[in-house]
């Protein structure tokens, strides 16, 4: 399939285009401070909303401030639409994708807004947590964690299989071992349940074993929870170390996916080799 050709933008659009999607210049680090007090603004008045007594004492301060962000982000959500040089690629991108989340909760609660829709829009509303996710891309160090974590993937998932088959066989000897005592193992999926919650060192309390060799038991799968906890992050750890010495990633966003992360010297998209 040809590669979709990116529109061409007027100067007044590339001008827009370098201060919204790019941070490398004093307008566009300019642009990513303010966008980011916002976005921490806006999540706070959506988490004082969730406090009944503010909520009563200040409902038309907050619906105006939530007025507010969410035709600032709108806003902005246009805008990088209106200079994106593949819009459609934007649109259907993770942050494209995050960006909508954070304004069409407000909208939807506005138009469907009414009694027997109240349930409805206060789970809608939380939707504009979702607005926190608009901070990642601020996180120059998250680009580092993400880059281990896809280095250390299959390492990863082979350790979480073995400990699911480990929960597995612990949950169903603690269920022989305890079964018929009257202390809450009552079948192989609840004794697999307090096996995961003991062996990841949480620890609810609500099953407990009674017996001498329960006990006993349990005190082992204790211990082996913290050498469990070390080994993933044993093994992102050592990911990140071969990722220190290597050079920076830059903050460019290729005008054909809309991907970031490329090397500082790069020219071309390592994901779509288009001209950066």
């Amino acid at each position: 399939m040809a590669k979709q050709q990116s529109r061409t933008l007027s100067p007044f659009q590339q001008r827009w285009h370098n201060i919204i999607f790019e941070a490398n210049t004093p307008a566009g680090k300019a642009f990513d401070v303010a966008l980011l007090i916002g976005i921490l603004l806006s999540v706070v008045v959506v988490m004082l909303e969730s406090v009944v007594t503010v909520q009563l004492r200040y409902e038309r301060l907050l619906t105006s401030l939530e007025w507010i962000f969410t035709a600032l982000f709108t806003l902005e959500y246009l805008f990088r639409v209106w200079c994106s040089y593949r819009p459609g690629a934007y649109m259907k991108s993770f942050y494209g994708v995050i960006d909508l989340l954070c304004i069409l909760p407000t909208y939807v609660e506005f138009i469907f807004g009414g009694a027997h829709f109240l349930l409805t829009i206060r789970i809608l509303r939380l939707l504009r947590i979702f607005r926190i996710f608009k901070l990642v891309p601020f996180l120059n160090e998250s680009r580092q964690l993400t880059l281990a974590l896809t280095h250390s993937r299959r390492k990863i998932t082979v350790f979480l299989f073995f400990i699911l088959l480990m929960t597995v066989v612990l949950g169903s000897l603690m269920y022989v071992i305890e079964s018929g005592h009257n202390s809450g193992f009552t079948s192989i999926p609840v004794s697999v349940y307090w096996a995961v919650v003991t062996l990841t060192t949480v620890g609810y309390g609500d099953i407990a074993p009674i017996t001498p060799l329960g006990q006993a038991f349990s005190a082992m799968i204790m211990i082996m929870g913290y050498a469990i906890i070390a080994v993933p992050t044993g093994i992102v750890t050592v990911e990140m170390s071969k990722l220190k010495g290597e050079e920076e990633v830059d903050q460019r966003i290729c005008p054909h996916c809309m991907r970031e992360g490329h090397d500082a010297n790069a020219d071309y998209c390592k994901y779509c080799g288009t001209k950066l």
